[in-house]
């Protein structure tokens, strides 16, 4: 399952992008051989012969078509060596795009021979000359040596004239191979865009996962230090529950199991990596000082303020659990009078701003490493999840302890 899901990850250039370099590549060549065909013919004093032009341009756009349609099949070739290291595939592209340039010559030869006798003698009206070829298929020029006088009067001067070769007789092979290694450098230079295209695509995957790996790493640690809350909490309640059984409380034994229930229901309801509502996380925090009201029925006073527009700004789940569960900790279970437990939301400056505090002795001596765990778990969470965006602030202050958390202000999730 894995293999599969990596094969189907490999980058490569789509095919559509591969079609559209190929395009550019060889329209741009049929633009620059048609123009310079009009260019050569062009004289001022003599007319262009269009129809000539109009022949070689279809067979032109014959032979640029049987072109394309072999640089896709050296893009089908080539495809093989995508995995290899570079060298290999220049090394690839330098011998299969040679029969493939081979290939375009013959083309380019079959489209062309039965017309290239019809283009010498337009140039030779062109330009005054007389060509020919000979048996041999050599390329000749019959050029005016001398005048001959007449021997009579009744008979008229004559010209004299010698050929002289201009080309000798080019064979087949000659011919498509001229051809080809001017095609064979073009395919060259699609298959570099060809190489760079694919190396653009393997970055940016490389970089996407990079991000979904970064991302999978910052939902484990969510994950982790979510993890970390519920047992803990879980450890001690059932620690007072089991006092209350002992105690023979069993009414409020019995409350507090129920409302137990409903905590862990409400708490294991999101994906732990999820943001959710600020108002359900301040109801969750009730329901956890609703367990402690029951081991604390005279001491623990709760006081909640959150105001209607901040309902639905987005927390990480539990965020607050574990500086509630420190005020019940130090603050209610240190003393034997009541202590107020403040949990409150405000906001500044499009920051959402949450304190929760208490009215009890702060943090006694020797019991810090213990607080300084919780109030990590928030500074780490809050970190993974808004990175450097925020501000966590815990310390004693006069009549009491208060720790105050500013993050981002989202209303969406």
């Amino acid at each position: 399952m894995n293999s599969s899901k990596a094969k189907q990850a490999r980058p490569s250039v789509p095919f559509r992008t591969v079609l559209f370099s190929m395009a550019v590549l060889w329209a741009t060549y049929f633009i620059l051989i048609t123009i310079r065909s009009f260019v050569m013919e062009y004289d001022a004093a003599v007319p262009m012969d269009y129809q000539l032009q109009l022949d070689m341009m279809w067979r032109r756009a014959l032979v640029t078509i049987a072109a394309l349609i072999m640089t896709i099949a050296l893009w089908g070739l080539l495809r093989l060596f995508d995995r290899r290291a570079l060298w290999i595939k220049v090394t690839a592209a330098i011998f299969l795009a040679l029969p493939i340039a081979m290939a375009i010559g013959k083309a380019n030869h079959l489209a062309f021979q039965d017309i290239q006798k019809v283009a010498e003698q337009k140039y030779a009206k062109k330009f005054g000359l007389s060509l020919r070829r000979d048996e041999s298929g050599n390329l000749l020029v019959d050029l005016p040596v001398r005048r001959v006088a007449p021997a009579s009067p009744t008979e008229e001067e004559t010209v004299e004239t010698e050929s002289v070769l201009i080309a000798p007789a080019p064979g087949m092979w000659q011919q498509i191979i001229d051809i080809a290694l001017g095609r064979y450098f073009l395919l060259l230079a699609w298959a570099s865009l060809y190489f760079a295209l694919l190396a653009g695509y393997q970055a940016r995957a490389a970089e996407r996962r990079e991000q979904e790996f970064r991302s999978a790493a910052k939902a484990a640690e969510l994950r982790s230090l979510r993890y970390q809350v519920n047992p803990h909490f879980l450890f001690n309640t059932l620690n007072s529950l089991s006092a209350l059984v002992m105690t023979g409380k069993s009414e409020r034994a019995e409350r507090m199991i129920q409302t137990m229930s409903r905590f862990y229901r409400h708490s294991l309801a999101d994906e732990p990596t999820s943001d959710v509502a600020l108002k359900d996380e301040f109801d969750l925090q009730q329901l956890y000082l609703d367990i402690e009201a029951v081991r604390f029925p005279d001491r623990l006073i709760c006081d909640f303020d959150l105001p209607e527009d901040l309902e639905e700004a987005r927390v990480p789940g539990m965020i607050l659990q574990p500086l509630v569960e420190n005020s019940v900790k130090y603050a209610v279970s240190a003393v034997n009078r009541e202590v107020t437990i403040s949990v409150k939301a405000r906001e500044e400056f499009d920051r959402l701003v949450i304190t929760v505090s208490d009215d009890g002795p702060g943090v006694p001596a020797g019991v810090s490493h213990g607080f300084g765990i919780g109030l990590a778990n928030v500074r780490d969470r809050l970190e993974a999840r808004f990175g450097g965006d925020v501000v966590l602030t815990s310390a004693p202050y006069e009549g009491g302890y208060r720790t105050e958390m500013r993050i981002p202000l989202t209303q969406n999730g």
